[in-house]
């Protein structure tokens, strides 16, 4: 069923790559992905593909680029005949008329126990929160974001040291494992979808860089919450003497918030 199946990805970013790896080794294979157009990276500016293309050339799988989703664009993604459409960390919004066109529908891994913690930052929200456990949930893709029907949900108990960058990977690369395991039973129409219970609906935001400021009087569990929250972006930071200190390197011991290593604003890093 999983070589036969076909199906289109849509992924751009690292998190996309976590799940196309781990339904790859297990035989789940897309017969196109839809990524971003290449961009500028660095200080220098050089063209770049986007992780998600990178990763297609590598296991020669044909990528499909457009600018924006319009009738153009939609029409090529139609021409393929998928039966289903897996979305992971694509970037953009899907217009419903694209939404509808797989037959066995659009499905998406959102890394948080739905309806808890929808939108742009849910693996962090746990992390700032100090929940005992998050998890993954793939759900059915509807006109609102993080909303539909929960096709298959798993819990996963943070440890309390997790930071963002490695529960996004731990999550994405489970996320990518469940859906290799219940597509065969999905598309075969042995599951049933469960609809969230949206007044229990919690939200994120998106992060800003003055959310990584932290005051080093602050509690000290908190601040390692941040500390492990914006671990990738956009990490945390104090003021010495004018100069914006970047914390790389952090630890909770004996209740205390200890900061072993920094990056003074300008320079490389040291210990602190």
């Amino acid at each position: 069923m999983q070589n036969k199946l076909n199906f289109i990805f849509f992924g751009t970013s690292e998190e996309a790559v976590y799940a196309l790896e781990a339904m790859h080794k297990k035989g789940l294979i897309p017969s196109l992905i839809v990524t971003a157009q290449d961009a500028p990276v660095g200080r220098h500016q050089v063209l770049t593909a986007p992780l998600a293309k990178q990763w297609a050339e590598k296991n020669f799988i044909s990528t499909f680029q457009p600018k924006k989703i319009d009738d153009e664009a939609i029409n090529i993604i139609k021409e393929k005949s998928a039966d289903i459409f897996i979305v992971v960390g694509y970037g953009k919004i899907l217009p419903q008329k694209l939404i509808d066109l797989p037959k066995h529908k659009t499905l998406n891994i959102h890394t948080s126990l739905l309806p808890l913690y929808r939108g742009p930052t849910p693996v962090q929200g746990p992390i700032l929160n100090g929940d005992k456990e998050t998890g993954i949930s793939i759900i059915v893709v509807d006109s609102d974001v993080d909303h539909g029907p929960i096709v298959s949900q798993e819990k996963y108990i943070i440890s309390g040291n997790e930071t963002e960058p490695e529960l996004t990977k731990i999550l994405f690369t489970r996320g990518g494992e469940i859906l290799a395991e219940i597509l065969p039973e999905w598309i075969k129409g042995n599951i049933t979808p469960t609809e969230q219970d949206h007044s229990k609906a919690t939200f994120t935001q998106k992060l800003k860089k003055e959310d990584g400021l932290i005051d080093l009087n602050d509690d000290a569990l908190e601040n390692y919450r941040k500390f492990r929250a914006y671990a990738d972006w956009p990490r945390t930071f104090f003021f010495k003497d004018g100069k914006r200190m970047i914390i790389t390197e952090a630890k909770l011991e004996d209740k205390k918030f200890v900061i072993k290593k920094i990056i003074p604003e300008g320079g490389k890093e040291i210990n602190y």
